[in-house]
């Protein structure tokens, strides 16, 4: 039977402020990537979030980005290697210990945004967050784009990896996502999404916005929680792949 995890950035609401529903969609996925702080959440959300991912079984990860609230980690910053291994390294070790206070093990790292993308394409980022997630706990499954840099380097540190697609976002031909400031990047409808996904497991690829057809084969596939209908979109994910046979089960238990 094929099988794919089916995660979801969460916990990225910040004080006052909340962001999606993170309760509603956790009755859906198997795995949740915890803002740590630095792009969103706090410490309040983050303790609040790994408890409402334990209460659900789902699998707990680490989802760190960059110092930047204000652009919720969207836009590129000009940091060093040593500066992103630093940042990653500390947020990664504030999620695992709300983790270890709740005696929730933390199963993954998945960056967020920005410096998601950017580990993606440059090397020596991609590296810097290898090493960090080594160093902190070498067992930790990295996750990153699909034939990525980030998945290169994950596999060159010793790490396990983890290649990711995105039901919600469009693709170049490349196999890299189109940016958000172009038009049609975010697809918003349940049904196609759904069916996206159906494909990326059953049938390798997706067609890339210029209408290419980009091969892939992911071990996870995310979808976003802080748009409005992220409780519609998980549950016709969960639906649609459980209907075509997909095994839907968290990294932790994934083969490899």
């Amino acid at each position: 039977m094929i099988s794919v995890d089916l995660n979801c950035d969460m916990g990225e609401g910040f004080g006052a402020y909340s962001i999606g529903d993170d309760e509603g969609v956790l009755r859906y996925v198997t795995s949740a990537n915890v803002a740590c702080g630095f792009h969103a959440g706090d410490p309040s959300v983050m303790e609040r979030t790994v408890a409402l991912a334990a209460a659900a079984g789902v699998s707990v990860g680490a989802h760190p980005g960059f110092p930047d609230l204000a652009g919720f980690g969207r836009r590129e910053l000009a940091a060093s290697a040593d500066e992103v291994r630093a940042m990653v390294l500390y947020q990664v070790g504030a999620l695992g210990a709300f983790a270890a206070a709740r005696g929730v093990a933390l199963t993954h790292v998945k960056p967020h945004g920005a410096l998601y993308n950017m580990a993606a394409r440059r090397t020596d980022l991609a590296v810097a967050i290898a090493e960090a997630v080594a160093a902190y706990d070498p067992s930790l499954v990295l996750v990153g784009l699909y034939g990525s840099e980030l998945v290169k380097a994950g596999n060159a540190a010793g790490l396990r990896c983890a290649g990711e697609a995105f039901a919600d976002r469009a693709y170049r031909a490349d196999g890299s996502l189109v940016p958000r400031s172009q038009p049609g990047a975010v697809i918003d409808d349940p049904a196609a999404c759904a069916a996206r996904a159906v494909r990326m497991v059953s049938d390798g690829s997706v067609t890339a916005i210029g209408g290419e057809r980009v091969e892939l084969r992911p071990d996870t596939i995310c979808l976003h929680g802080d748009g409005d209908g992220a409780l519609e979109l998980a549950a016709a994910l969960s639906k649609a792949l459980r209907e075509a046979g997909v095994d839907i089960r968290p990294l932790s238990r994934a083969d490899g």
